[in-house]
C-alpha cells in the first residue's frame, strides 16, 4: 500500500557553500549501484545531518497515477476515467530505494499547503501529504507535478564521500528538465547542460 504522509525533511535549509539542495545529481557512467544507473536526482535537502533527493528519470513499473488515487481512496473507482487532463498525465516515478511505500510530490510553486509543503528553490516544491493528491484529482493542484515512490537518502558525510570518489556530477536544476523533458531524455539533457558528451565522458572524470 502506498502511503502519502507528512514528510520528514526539514523546512529550514542551510544555504552555506557546498550544500546541494535545489540542484541535480547525475550518476557517473561507472556507477556501481544498479539502482542509481543513469539517475538524475533532484536534491530536496542537504545539510550536516545528511541528504535526501528524488530520482526524476526512472519510471515506476506498471504503476498508473489514477490507479494510485483509487488505491489511496482519494477517488472512487468510477471517477478514474473522469480525472482532469493534467491529473491523468502525472508521471509516477521510482524516486529511490528508501521507503518505497511512501509518495512524494515534486511540483511547481503555484501550490502550497501550510505545514506540509517545502519550497526547495524558486520554482520547485515538495509536498508529501495526501491533500495534494486530492487537489490534483479535482483540478485544483499545481500546474506541474510528478509523483515519486520512495526517495534516495544519505547519512551524514556519505554524499560528500561519494562526490569525492567521483560517483556523481552536479548540475543546476530547472523546472523544464524536471517537469517537461521526457524521462528517457533527462540524463542526456542534464549532461548537455554541463556541456558534456556522454560518449567522451571518462569514468575517471574529476581526477587530477
Amino acid at each position: 500500500m502506498v502511503a502519502i504522509t507528512h514528510m520528514d525533511v526539514h523546512g529550514q535549509k542551510d544555504k552555506r557553500n557546498g550544500y546541494l539542495d535545489g540542484q541535480l545529481l547525475l550518476a557517473m557512467p561507472n556507477m556501481p549501484d544498479d539502482r542509481f544507473a543513469r539517475s538524475v536526482i533532484y536534491m530536496c535537502a542537504h545539510s550536516d545531518e545528511g541528504a535526501m533527493g528524488i530520482i526524476i528519470n526512472h519510471p515506476a513499473p506498471s504503476v498508473d497515477f489514477s490507479e494510485l488515487l483509487v488505491q489511496l481512496e482519494v477517488i472512487a473507482p468510477d471517477e478514474a476515467i473522469r480525472l482532469p487532463p493534467k491529473a491523468g498525465s502525472v508521471p509516477v516515478l521510482k524516486g529511490g530505494p528508501v521507503e518505497t511505500g511512501r509518495g512524494f510530490v515534486l511540483h511547481s510553486n503555484d501550490f502550497y499547503i501550510d505545514n506540509s509543503t517545502l519550497p526547495i528553490d524558486a520554482t520547485v516544491s515538495l509536498t508529501a501529504t495526501v491533500d495534494i493528491l486530492r487537489a490534483i484529482a479535482h483540478g485544483a493542484g499545481p500546474g506541474q507535478a510528478v509523483l515519486a515512490l520512495g526517495y534516495a537518502g544519505w547519512s551524514p558525510g556519505q554524499l560528500e564521500e561519494e562526490l569525492q570518489q567521483n560517483g556523481w556530477l552536479t548540475c543546476p536544476a530547472d523546472a523544464s528538465l524536471i517537469f517537461d523533458t521526457p524521462l528517457e531524455s533527462k540524463y542526456d539533457s542534464a549532461l548537455r547542460k554541463l556541456g558534456i558528451d556522454l560518449s567522451l565522458l571518462s569514468t575517471d572524470f574529476g581526477h587530477a
